[in-house]
């Protein structure tokens, strides 16, 4: 039995040299060898007792060509992706982008209408239950009740298709925003033309100043870019960023300075430079704080010294989702800046989107762009029949 563990031993030393022991802790550079298979009896507390520790160099030998191969595969498997997302990157027309960010507005007025005219007939509770939707949607008393009263002719005790009632909402949405659906025109006999962009906090000027200023950008014109929202610096680093994609020059002073003689260094400068169009930023600012409506103010007047029109046009962007609080906005900062503009951002984040039309049908102010998103391509020039259909959720 000795004879026959010492053979074992002797064998052990002879085949097991290479053998990778289970038992990793007392020798584990002789994990790596080239004939595990040949010892696959042999007991893991013998091969470290007789691993000579002279067997050590071909172990490393032998271990790099497994370090390699982690690194070599990709090429196949990682060209194998980029084919995929290809077709993915077809963009969306502009109206497939409307429907979609007014469809909280219309699945609202939608619904509304559905659940008061299936399985019913039309009668003056019918009609009642109607204008309250209307209302809601943010339409307007005005507006609600006309189209309550197209609603109604003809139709007394008779059933009503919602279809039909959408459409007749539709002609009176449109009617109402025609007559407001105005582009922004740049007058070109004035260098630079001065767009003022004003607004209360958080309805987005500074992203639609970079995406109009973008607009103008590819149409040929030269365009500077003030950062005069002192306040905060953050968007004043945001309009370098705009100024840097479109390649425009940015206006800019440090945070806190003021805003006021910033207007007037950057007319100057942008009048130099032979600008076509000069946008300017402010802060943010709410309309029932009289203190920062008189910084405006000031704005406005300190610009007049170097351009007694300017400027030429004052935006006024309004957040879509406050609701019935835009109108008093139009109200305040028309009577401050001498607003000649809107533009609507947010549509996609409210199922209240018929504030648009009850402001044009109060204020009649032109309404140059439309957003439905933070895309460049999701601000775009404001037509009356696709905004109406969009919201009455009917078909182009």
């Amino acid at each position: 039995m000795a004879e026959n563990e010492s053979g074992k031993g002797f064998f052990g030393r002879l085949f097991g040299r290479g053998q990778k022991p289970d038992s990793p802790a007392p020798v584990p550079q002789e994990a790596p060898q080239e004939t595990p298979q040949e010892s696959p009896h042999e007991t893991p507390q013998e091969a470290p007792a007789q691993a000579p520790p002279q067997e050590e160099p071909p172990a490393p030998v032998e271990a790099p060509p497994p370090a390699p191969e982690p690194s070599n595969p990709p090429p196949g498997p990682l060209e194998a992706p980029p084919p995929g997302p290809a077709p993915a990157q077809t963009p969306q027309s502009w109206w497939a982008r409307l429907r979609s960010g007014l469809s909280r507005s219309s699945s609202s007025i939608g619904q509304g209408v559905a659940a008061v005219f299936t399985k019913r007939k039309l009668d003056a509770a019918t009609l009642e239950e109607l204008e309250d939707v209307l209302i809601r949607a943010d339409l307007g008393v005005a507006l609600s009740a006309r189209i309550c009263e197209s609603v109604g002719k003809g139709r007394y005790d008779k059933s009503v298709d919602p279809t039909e009632v959408k459409a007749i909402l539709a002609a009176e949405v449109e009617a109402t925003l025609t007559p407001v659906a105005k582009p922004l025109t740049v007058d070109p006999a004035r260098k630079p033309h001065v767009i003022l962009v004003v607004g209360v906090n958080g309805s987005g000027k500074t992203t639609t100043i970079g995406k109009i200023a973008a607009k103008f950008a590819r149409e040929g014109k030269k365009v500077a870019l003030a950062a005069g929202d002192t306040f905060r610096a953050a968007a004043i680093e945001q309009l370098q960023v705009w100024g840097g994609r479109i390649g425009a020059p940015v206006i800019a002073r440090a945070q806190g300075s003021d805003a006021a003689s910033l207007a007037f260094e950057a007319l100057t400068e942008a009048r130099a430079q032979g600008a076509d169009v000069l946008l300017m930023d402010t802060a943010g600012r709410l309309q029932n704080r009289t203190e920062l409506m008189a910084e405006l103010e000031k704005i406005v007047r300190v610009m007049k010294k170097v351009d007694p029109d300017a400027p030429h046009s004052v935006l006024l962007v309004l957040d879509a989702t406050v609701g019935q609080n835009a109108l008093s906005q139009v109200e305040i900062f028309g009577r401050t800046a001498g607003v000649t503009g809107l533009v609507m951002t947010k549509l996609d984040g409210t199922a209240r989107g018929g504030i648009l039309v009850a402001i044009a049908e109060k204020h009649a102010l032109p309404v140059h762009f439309i957003g439905v998103g933070e895309g460049v391509d999701d601000l775009e020039p404001f037509e009356a029949r696709d905004f109406a259909r969009a919201i009455a959720g009917l078909d182009a």
